[in-house]
């Protein structure tokens, strides 16, 4: 047991340590191309924190357990909005840009739906995966085209100003902290979920059970941290497009990218409860958030839900 909870402690170490590197260097690229930051959280950081999920995913997909590769992203996407922007949003209220209550938070709610749409025929097939994938290169697509025009506005706005733009740091080294960040964040999650998997099943807890409750809450971790660490720095921007772009990833790139190395077999009496949740979560974001920002009592309601449905899930594993 000692060495299961070294473990953990190793893993939370390097969450924190990942978490501030990541907003260290998501930050300075972003002031070092010209855009904003949510245009870095809604990407690369994204794409980064997606990684525990697309390697559980994969892994399960291959290994013939479909339930638990679909139990991943539906859990995670669950987690993220309300176990992490709860968090976070207790700790600073979340001010949100109306252009993402228009564009982002929408898109991820249509793509939500279309996995739902997908899955209704009991199987997630290679066809779908290329769909999802393409609908996945076709959304960063047109993020880097909205940057480009963003930072060509800025530009023209600080010479109509007659203004030099700051100092910009040098990319190598903060997208060097990027990356550290990022792969610091997945092997602190790994080592938490190890060690606490192991520390279950020698209490005599069963893998579903783990599988359910563990490995979701594990593979959001490093989206916990980024988005907990961007809270502390005010970096509200950063802590929100994490969540929203994590989505998107979980959905389209590490979906698609499973079903399309293994179709995956979608029991619907099993997974019904966990998707409507996903789709209610991501839904709820619009009412929550028509004030341009997530405050703490909207915060504690996302974390208090996501707390029931937890509950909910093992004490009726059955019916969930």
């Amino acid at each position: 047991m000692p060495e299961q909870l070294l473990l953990i402690a190793a893993g939370l170490v390097g969450l924190f340590l990942g978490g501030n590197w990541l907003v260290r260097g998501a930050s300075n690229l972003a002031l070092s191309f010209g855009v904003s930051i949510l245009v870095i959280a809604l990407t690369f950081v994204a794409i980064g924190t997606s990684m525990p999920e697309m390697l559980v995913s994969v892994q399960a997909a291959l290994s013939g357990k479909s339930d638990l590769a679909i139990g991943n992203v539906i859990g995670s996407n669950i987690a993220n909005i309300g176990l992490i922007l709860g968090a976070t949003g207790l700790i600073t209220p979340l001010r949100v840009k109306a252009i993402m209550l228009r564009r982002e938070i929408p898109i991820m709610i249509l793509f939500t739906i279309f996995a739902l749409i997908l899955m209704l025929d009991g199987r997630i097939g290679r066809e779908d995966g290329i769909i999802l994938l393409l609908a996945f290169i076709g959304f960063n697509i047109g993020f880097y085209i909205l940057a480009k025009k963003e930072k060509a506005t800025r530009e023209q706005l600080l010479a109509e100003l007659d203004e030099k733009p700051e100092k910009r740091p040098g990319r190598a080294r903060e997208f060097f902290f990027l990356i550290a960040g990022i792969l610091v964040l997945v092997l602190g999650s790994r080592l938490i979920v190890e060690g606490a998997v192991n520390l279950a099943r020698m209490m005599g807890i069963s893998e579903f059970l783990i599988a359910i409750t563990l490995v979701a809450f594990g593979t959001s971790l490093p989206e916990l941290a980024a988005s907990l660490a961007a809270a502390f720095h005010g970096e509200t921007d950063l802590a929100i497009g994490n969540v929203v772009g994590s989505n998107v990833a979980n959905l389209l790139l590490v979906l698609g990218a499973t079903a399309f190395l293994q179709p995956i077999t979608v029991d619907r009496a099993e997974v019904q409860l966990e998707v409507l949740v996903m789709v209610a979560f991501a839904v709820l974001l619009i009412p929550f958030l028509r004030h341009k920002q997530l405050s703490r009592r909207g915060a504690a309601l996302f974390l208090g839900a996501y707390i029931a449905f937890v509950i909910y899930s093992v004490v009726f594993p059955t019916l969930s």
